[in-house]
């Protein structure tokens, strides 16, 4: 059968490839046709555009970009329309995605929806496009089932976190070996996780190498995204404990001490990792202030919605700032917080379930197109 996928950013792309290779293990005659990135285009398929080149964050941005996004629509119906799919799977990525949906329901196309929209945290609107446009959906965040089902009447499957299988399936990393591979010294790791795309980099990685020199016992390494060349990242490499790794966040996890994450999918994985964490935050002010008054969620970052309390400490916008991550990353430094932070880790991830969501969703598809 003949699978149309689109995924918008790093985090569909890494659990994209991981569904991809489900579906070809359950179908052994899948053609499939995407839009993702490197780890999509090294499972297989065939690439129509990488995310680089869709992914724009806050209102502002998006606004800015309009032109460029309304082009890809087109590019993405026209393409769509030539291969003919069974079924287009959508990765999370809903401004863009939900669009194509609409138009795909009303020719007919089988529409499947892998990672909802986060229209729980806001545009809980959307819903009414949901039910109307997608025909099976597959979410990951048990909140999300009592959502879409208790709530809106909606019926859906969930079938885990993909994150579990993609750090299950991570080989063991040598501390040494890492660290002499990469030129690190022998110093404990603060990792240092400022996002994927330009502005958001580029916005957090001055605020959180604003504490280096308060750790001189540790060495503060940068995890470069595989979308991003080093020339971007060098001018933030002030001194000689700050050190850069590209696209190794998984095997730099592995190692480290603590880490400070910006928001988004990150701060799941550094908590399945079991790093200490200090989450933070800081958009444009135009993008904050509107953000700030429709989405009325009591926190940013997943580990603690999923939790339902506080168990990392966030920083947002204004409270992002050198006086507060010097005093949270002390916190996450003494033993006894670790201790019971690590604790609060292990709860989270048995609310996630176990391993398999990407086999359990690839079979799902491929028996509903049977």
């Amino acid at each position: 059968m003949k699978y149309y996928i689109i995924a918008g950013e790093a985090s569909g792309d890494l659990h994209g490839s991981n569904l991809m290779k489900a579906l070809f293990k359950e179908d052994k005659n899948a053609d499939i046709r995407f839009w993702g990135g490197d780890l999509m285009q090294e499972t297989g398929g065939v690439m129509v555009k990488h995310y680089r080149e869709l992914a724009f964050m806050g209102f502002v941005e998006v606004l800015f970009n309009l032109k460029t996004i309304l082009a890809n629509i087109k590019i993405c119906k026209k393409d769509i329309l030539e291969f003919k799919p069974d079924v287009i799977i959508f990765i999370d990525y809903p401004g863009f995605n939900m669009r194509i949906a609409n138009w795909a329901k009303e020719l007919g196309i089988r529409t499947h929806y892998y990672i909802s929209p986060q229209i729980w945290a806001w545009k809980e609107n959307r819903i009414v496009a949901i039910k109307r446009d997608v025909d099976k959906m597959y979410v990951i965040l048990p909140f999300e089932k009592e959502f879409y089902e208790n709530k809106h009447n909606f019926p859906v499957e969930f079938v885990g976190h993909p994150l579990i299988d993609a750090i299950h399936n991570q080989p063991i990393v040598d501390p040494i070996v890492f660290k002499n591979e990469n030129q690190l010294n022998d110093k404990p790791i603060i990792a240092l996780l400022p996002g994927s795309r330009k502005q958001e980099i580029t916005k957090m990685l001055s605020v959180m190498l604003s504490v280096v020199d308060d750790f001189p016992e540790y060495q503060f390494v940068i995890a470069g995204a595989p979308s991003q060349e080093y020339s971007f990242y060098e001018k933030f490499i002030s001194n000689s404990n700050i050190k850069f790794i590209s696209n190794k966040t998984y095997d730099l996890l592995k190692i480290a001490t603590a880490a400070l994450v910006t928001s988004g999918t990150a701060t799941l994985e550094t908590a399945l990792f079991k790093v200490p964490e200090v989450v933070c935050y800081k958009g444009s002010w135009a993008s904050y202030q509107i953000a700030k008054r429709i989405i009325t969620l009591k926190y940013i970052s997943l580990v603690n919605l999923i939790m339902d309390e506080e168990v990392v400490t966030e920083l947002i916008q204004e409270d992002c700032n050198t006086k507060n991550i010097r005093k949270e990353l002390q916190k996450i430094l003494e033993p006894n917080y670790r201790k019971n932070l690590l604790q609060k880790y292990d709860l989270l991830e048995a609310k996630l379930g176990g391993i398999g969501a990407s086999e359990k969703t690839a079979e799902l598809i491929v028996a509903d197109l049977k």
